[in-house]
């Protein structure tokens, strides 16, 4: 029987800043469009909070009844190091999407965003289907671009579009900068874990590309995101406040690009997570400055 410690190690927290940095971004970009709305952007950050551990215990018990998770390196694995009955994590999946939609119905009926309805049901969708189901699209190579939609187009541009009705070039451009290290964030995981997934089957992007592809697309993908910086800059120069968070990545892009494997690479995923969110701070704080300034 897992304890409560395990069941908290078993969301998987450092991920969690991937989740709440779109909707930091999200909220930056509407201020920098119009007027925010702070209600609409609490309900937003805990919908995305809750799919994203719905996704961590989907993930945990798909990998684990399929064997995936017996010898990774890493976070607690639930099913995989039989800490809890599979069925049980199972069941905190759907617990957590269940909790995501009905907030979720409270932020559209807020917000009369009505659209997002049918892309909240996508969203889940998209979260159970990653390593769940017959066809699971993360082990076809296909995890970091669906990272990149829901986790950056969709979050950012969705938190947005519910508080103001309407997305931007900005907010577009916000999109993309955090789709990139969402992404990134899924790639250096899957780097870690290239040995046990090739064995194992799991065909990831990681495993098609190669350890020294992989390395040189994590770096790319931060890459993208920095430049996207100066792209934002366009409509607000304080924007590049988020220049600031690069100081956090000179240590894992060393690890990265210097060849660490295994648990060297663990503290890598937690800085690129920690990237996401001072990122996304920073460009709130700018857009929030220029409007204190106005």
């Amino acid at each position: 029987m897992a304890t409560f410690e395990q069941w908290v190690a078993g969301a998987r927290p450092r991920t969690l800043f991937a989740a709440v940095a779109p909707v930091v971004i999200g909220t930056a970009a509407a201020i920098q469009h119009s007027e925010p709305s702070w209600a609409i952007a609490i309900l937003a950050a805990v919908v995305a909070l809750s799919l994203q551990v719905g996704v961590n215990y989907a993930n945990d018990y798909s990998d684990g009844i399929r064997g995936t998770d017996e010898d990774r390196v890493g976070p607690v694995r639930l099913v995989g190091q039989r800490l809890a009955v599979a069925r049980n994590v199972k069941a905190a999946a759907f617990l957590s999407f269940g909790f995501a939609g009905l907030v979720g119905l409270a932020l559209v009926a807020l917000s009369e965003a009505w659209v997002l309805l049918p892309i909240g049901v996508a969203a889940v969708w998209a979260a159970w289907k990653y390593t769940g189901g017959d066809n699971p699209y993360g082990y076809r190579g296909l995890g970091e671009l669906f990272v990149f939609v829901f986790f950056g187009l969709v979050a950012t541009l969705g938190t947005m579009y519910a508080q103001t009705g309407a997305v931007s070039w900005f907010g577009l451009a916000a999109a993309v900068g955090v789709g990139a290290i969402a992404s990134a964030i899924l790639v250096v995981n899957n780097l870690r874990d290239i040995p046990t997934d090739a064995t194992s089957g799991k065909r990831t992007l990681a495993v098609r590309l190669g350890d020294r592809g992989t390395r040189w697309f994590w770096l790319a993908l931060v890459v993208v995101s920095i430049v996207v910086l100066g792209v934002m800059a366009i409509w607000e120069v304080w924007a590049l406040l988020g220049l600031l968070a690069i100081g956090l990545m000179w240590k894992p892009i060393a690890l990265v690009m210097g060849g660490a494997e295994g648990r060297r690479l663990v503290p890598v995923l937690a800085a690129t997570g920690l990237y996401e969110l001072a990122y996304a701070v920073l460009v709130l704080a700018g857009v929030l400055t220029a409007a204190a300034l106005a």
